[in-house]
């Protein structure tokens, strides 16, 4: 790939520009023309790499419920489940990956419907031998940039990386009319044109103007966690994905947490409830690696450099499904 269109995928990951000419914008970046980086975009979706461009929400702020789930399903019987587990509109991620627990998934459901209940369906629909629910009790990192330059060094720790959070910040006023608008439109891919978001505030009945301080305002109040495009991982080169679970003391949940949050290597960090004695751990990282030496040796480091020895670590062996939670659909 040219060292350009790596560019280009370093930039789109950390923060697409809220103007009306973005392609521009990037251009000149990068020192290239709009016409140039608009095609260059193109190319990257229809080669794979790029997976969607478009806003990324925070599920519990915009009123929705959401939790990770754990699955124990017979190996012959996975492809199956993962079809039933699929068919439920508030998954957005499953995966099938090498453990006991083997069909991990998240599901989201929007205000005045049970998850509890919708996952006691599902385990009962695909015969579940076991399930794990595990909701985030606190968010230390959420960061998914992968190193396309390999311009970082996926052991270094950066402390700004860390961003602890709970679940109880901001008191936020209900969502008008027009900012769900925004959200139904700012949540789907964007058209790959000079400018895309001009065809959205006309569809809403607002201007463009407006359109971007409604965006700007989800951003400041934390229900846009930014507007960016996300790659596809093995075709981006990180070929071995692996969640990996820690058993920490509960004092020291806190000053680990931050710890692994500010490794680069590291897009995830969670407080997770354990639930012993089939599962003592209460943090889960993802780490994305090009080999598996190499996420193996970042989670070694990972565990000396916090003294955690008792830790797991689950590779990603099939996505069955990775899209974006469709809010007020």
């Amino acid at each position: 790939m040219e060292e350009i269109d790596l560019k280009i995928l370093d930039l789109l990951q950390t923060e697409f520009p809220l103007v009306s000419r973005p392609f521009d914008t990037i251009g000149r970046q990068i020192g290239i023309s709009e016409n140039e980086t608009i095609d260059r975009v193109k190319d990257l979706f229809t080669n794979g790499l790029i997976r969607q461009i478009s806003a990324i929400f925070d599920t519990r702020r915009l009123g929705y419920d959401s939790c990770l789930i754990a699955m124990q399903v017979p190996k012959k019987d996975i492809d199956n489940a993962a079809k039933v587990i699929n068919a439920h509109p508030g998954v957005s991620h499953n995966y099938a990956r090498s453990h006991l627990f083997n069909l991990w998934f998240t599901i989201a459901t929007p205000p005045g419907d049970n998850l509890l209940s919708d996952v006691e369906k599902l385990s009962n629909d695909i015969s579940s031998h076991a399930t794990l629910t595990l909701p985030a009790l606190r968010m230390f990192k959420l960061n998914v940039r992968l190193d396309v330059t390999r311009s970082r060094n996926p052991l270094a720790t950066e402390p700004g990386n860390s961003r602890k959070k709970t679940k109880v910040e901001l008191h936020l006023s209900p969502l008008t009319d027009i900012e769900i608008a925004v959200i139904r439109e700012l949540q789907e891919n964007i058209l790959i044109e000079e400018s895309p978001f001009r065809g959205i505030a006309d569809r809403i009945g607002i201007t463009e103007i407006e359109l971007f301080s409604i965006a700007n305002k989800f951003i400041n109040e934390g229900r846009m966690r930014r507007f960016a495009a996300v790659l596809r991982h093995r075709e981006s080169g990180f070929k071995a994905n692996a969640m990996a679970v820690w058993n920490v003391p509960e004092d020291d949940v806190e000053k680990v947490g931050n710890q692994f949050a500010a490794f680069q290597a590291v897009s995830h960090c969670y407080e997770r409830p354990p639930q012993p004695p089939i599962w003592p751990y209460n943090i889960f990282t993802m780490v994305h690696a090009r080999t598996t030496e190499e996420c193996l040796g970042i989670l070694n480091v990972m565990s000396q450099s916090a003294g955690v020895k008792e830790y797991d670590y689950l590779f990603s062996e099939k996505e069955y499904k990775k899209i974006r939670v469709r809010y007020f659909v």
